[in-house]
């Protein structure tokens, strides 16, 4: 029985950790944003698309290799590449989004790292003692000569 709560424990331990939380968060905006993508590539990107080559519904668009019969059951057989332009469409939209919020990110990440080290070097210079004056640099070499005879 101690195995059982040790196990659960664990795993307890690691779906409360942030990047799990972060992963699930972004799985389901993901879910959302796809939803979202496919939607502007389907009834925005490809209806442009088909009116520039004279009105063809670009996701529909396909090369029959056999036509069907359905008087002898024959399924049509085609090269469907329509869906794969949509498809990677999609992709792209999908990388170029991620890319732009990816490297905002980045972007904020750099400018945080330098504030910070901004600060800590201005720490560093507000504890340093400040160079001594002319005059204190020559009133010690007198006091060391002095001390030499």
């Amino acid at each position: 029985m101690a195995e059982k709560t040790s196990f659960w424990s664990e795993f307890k331990t690691f779906i409360a950790r942030g990047n799990v939380m972060d992963m699930a968060v972004g799985v389901v905006v993901g879910g959302a944003f796809t939803a979202i993508v496919n939607s502007l590539v389907g009834d925005i990107i490809n209806p442009l698309i088909g009116k520039l080559f004279g009105g063809v519904d670009l996701s529909a668009a396909k090369v029959i290799l056999t036509a069907a019969d359905e008087a002898a059951g024959i399924e049509e057989v085609a090269i469907r590449y329509g869906a794969l332009i949509q498809a990677i469409l999609n992709f792209l939209i999908v990388a170029l989004c991620i890319f732009i919020v990816v490297r905002s990110i980045n972007k904020l990440k750099d400018k945080m790292a330098k504030e910070e080290e901004e600060a800590a070097a201005e720490e560093e210079k507000e504890e340093e003692p400040p160079e001594p004056s002319e005059e204190v640099l020559l009133l010690r070499e007198i006091r060391d000569s002095l001390s030499k005879k």
